[in-house]
């Protein structure tokens, strides 16, 4: 039962940060329609950012969290207007060839200046102190991504499904021409939409950097993982990208537990198993 529940803390910590990092793809990919392999670039240089805010400025942790996010979202805004807007609705390949070169260049440039080294986040105390249990002890800082996790995936859904914003953007993805004909700017809607996702992604390289180490070749590294958890929630699914979270971080957490020399064996059997029997996504809507 002690290796139950040990199980069961550490697949919930995994998957939350799976969810909170893969949301953000799941929302360009399934509300804006846009295939952004460069997601997990955007994660990484909110990692980078804290980093370099947390070891080399001293800045308080939330402060640092606010900064890494704003500075990624900063830097996503102009990348929008420049290079996102030419390609919504251009054929999948097109989308792909240009995020996958944005995320090289992302790389590049973040080895370049900072150097291709392990990034390390300072935590305070009160994230890196040990919590009781019962059954085992566990930092502070998971049961934070826990709970973060938790927050963004009720803080999303009401954005989405009842506010205003989440009409319009919903009305921008069924049909932007009439959508614009009725006095929605549905570029503005798309600016914020993106500027959320990759806020998120931000966020979610910096809660989770204790389990998805920032390195060098973050991007790469992790693109798989995050397209692979948005296939099988389904895209543009809250619900399900966070149902597909906890699955595959049970199913990965449990496999290292249980037998660590098959690496990520189980993970990507669960993903066939699912898509198999849910082509479209655990959640995800019909075309």
């Amino acid at each position: 039962m002690q290796l139950v529940l040990s199980i069961a803390v550490d697949a919930l910590a995994y998957g939350m940060v799976l969810f909170v990092i893969s949301i953000g793809l799941s929302l360009t990919m399934g509300l804006m329609r846009v295939v952004n392999l460069a997601h997990g670039a955007f994660a990484m240089v909110g990692g980078y950012a804290a980093s370099w805010l947390g070891t080399a400025m001293g800045v308080p942790f939330p402060l640092m969290l606010a900064g890494a996010v704003l500075f990624t979202v900063a830097l996503a805004l102009p990348l929008e207007r420049f290079l996102y807007r030419p390609i919504y609705g251009r054929p999948e390949l097109t989308q792909v060839l240009m995020t996958i070169g944005i995320t090289f260049l992302v790389i590049g440039v973040a080895n370049w200046l900072l150097g291709p080294t392990l990034k390390t986040i300072p935590l305070p105390d009160a994230l890196r102190a040990p919590v009781d249990l019962g059954f085992r002890t566990v930092s502070a800082h998971r049961i934070f991504a826990i709970l973060s996790g938790l927050a963004i995936a009720a803080a999303l859904w009401l954005v989405v499904e009842r506010t205003n914003f989440g009409v319009r953007l919903r009305a921008s993805v069924d049909n932007a021409a009439m959508a614009a004909a009725l006095g929605v700017r549905t570029e503005r809607v798309y600016a914020v939409s993106f500027a959320l996702a990759t806020g998120l992604a931000a966020l979610g390289g910096v809660i989770g950097a204790e389990l998805l180490p920032i390195e060098p070749y973050y991007a790469l590294r992790y693109m798989v993982t995050f397209l692979v958890v948005v296939c099988v929630g389904g895209a543009g699914s809250i619900p399900g990208a966070l149902l597909a979270s906890l699955l595959l971080g049970a199913v990965d957490t449990t496999g290292r537990y249980l037998m660590p020399d098959f690496g990520e064996f189980f993970f990507y059997l669960a993903v066939i198993g699912v898509i198999l029997v849910f082509p479209r996504g655990l959640m995800g809507r019909s075309a």
